[in-house]
């Protein structure tokens, strides 16, 4: 047994559970708190440092799914997130404020290789692609088990906007959709991505996969889109994950 501590770093929420990485399962509770208000750099890697001090991980080494584009440790975007962060080496950041070993990925990116490597994306032919839907919408494509790295399919422009502005879990929320309208809306988004990849396979992770049955049935009947088997936990464990992959 590899045991690694995965974090999953969102917009409103900052998750966290040590994973047995070799059977892809968490092996303990997740552990979940707030997002510091504005998302600045030191602000969220105090966070994460209570994370590391919950799970009695000092100095030990951890995996980061982070959401932005993640090129050579340096954040490239600031999705939902402070624009400081732009330019910094996240991985130099994180090891000088806590210690601990480590290695960031782009937070789908995190939680898709967890799906594809354990979940319903294993040995799935042609292209896979998992969506996360939350604050906004997450992505990783891969083909026929490789990973596209830092596809950034929720800007991709729909109705008049980026996808994730009018059909993410947080536009469901400020827009008060019901379930029906939600469904509709999500899958012509769903349709048109289908249109540009030809998914074998579309996976929809985040917290509201659990409530897959209340809109996934008002999806294009043509579309073969399922919620992700490990629905919100994805994240941590494909970060735990990309620690053994990446370091």
């Amino acid at each position: 047994m590899k045991k690694i501590l995965g974090i999953d770093v969102g917009a409103t929420g900052i998750k966290g559970a040590i994973v047995d990485t070799t059977a892809g399962k968490m092996i303990t509770e997740r552990i979940k708190l707030a997002t510091p208000k504005g998302g600045k750099p030191h602000d969220m890697i105090q966070t994460m440092q209570a994370l590391i001090k919950e799970h009695n991980w000092e100095g030990k080494p951890i995996g980061v799914g982070f959401p932005a584009v993640i090129l050579q440790n340096k954040v490239m975007t600031a999705s939902n997130i402070d624009d400081t962060w732009i330019g910094k080496d996240i991985v130099k950041l994180i090891k000088k404020e806590t210690g601990n070993p480590n290695v960031v990925v782009n937070d789908a990116d995190a939680a898709g290789m967890a799906e594809i490597t354990f979940g319903l994306g294993k040995n799935k032919p042609g292209t896979v692609i998992l969506l996360t839907l939350g604050t906004g919408i997450g992505s990783a494509l891969f083909n026929n088990g490789i990973l596209m790295q830092n596809t950034e399919l929720g800007h991709l422009k729909f109705k008049g906007g980026a996808a994730e502005k009018k059909v993410s879990n947080s536009a469901r929320v400020s827009k008060e959709l019901d379930w029906k309208s939600y469904g509709k809306a999500l899958g012509e988004y769903l349709d048109h991505v289908n249109f540009l990849f030809s998914p074998t396979l579309i996976l929809l992770g985040g917290g509201i996969s659990k409530k897959f049955k209340n809109y996934g049935k008002y999806f294009p009947e043509h579309l073969n889109v399922v919620p992700a088997s490990m629905q919100n936990n994805a994240g941590i464990i494909g970060a735990a994950m990309s620690y053994e992959a990446l370091s």
